[in-house]
């Protein structure tokens, strides 16, 4: 009788206190065009040139002045990569339009045809394959600032 008392207390309790995989998702951060609305800055940028190359690191190879700008993604639907922090010598703004539907976001000029993997109301993940050479995949970590 003693076992079976404690069996249900031990039972109980890893049962109350497991925790729900839901309870650590932000509530209210569906992928929809209302939803990623902000500013963003390119954190990460990870290419890999076939399924089962070595990932190499992109953002080794921009200029200090490419790496601080900021992508406006507006409510309108229009985007601006503004160039934000240190000016590049060229410096020239970059607008255009983009949408997303579904897990795909779609930046003209920029990022056509990417697909979210990730999204926590901060940081957007998203990759583009085929973009240089066939099989190939480049993934982008946006931080919302």
């Amino acid at each position: 009788m003693k076992w079976a008392l404690m069996v249900m207390v031990s039972t109980s309790m890893f049962v109350s206190c497991k925790k729900d995989k839901d309870e650590d998702k932000p509530s209210g951060c569906e992928i929809s065009k209302t939803n990623l609305v902000g500013s963003y800055k390119l954190t990460a940028l990870e290419y890999k040139q076939s399924a089962t190359a070595q990932p190499v690191n992109y953002l080794a190879f921009m200029e200090d002045c490419e790496k601080d700008d900021i992508l406006v993604l507006g409510n309108d639907g229009n985007y601006e990569n503004k160039d934000a922090g240190t000016v590049c010598e060229s410096h020239e703004v970059q607008k255009g339009t983009w949408d997303v539907v579904g897990h795909t976001i779609n930046i003209n000029g920029m990022l056509q045809q990417g697909i979210i993997t990730s999204y926590d109301c901060k940081t957007l993940i998203c990759y583009v394959e085929n973009g240089i050479t066939q099989g190939d995949r480049m993934t982008y970590t946006l931080v919302k600032q």
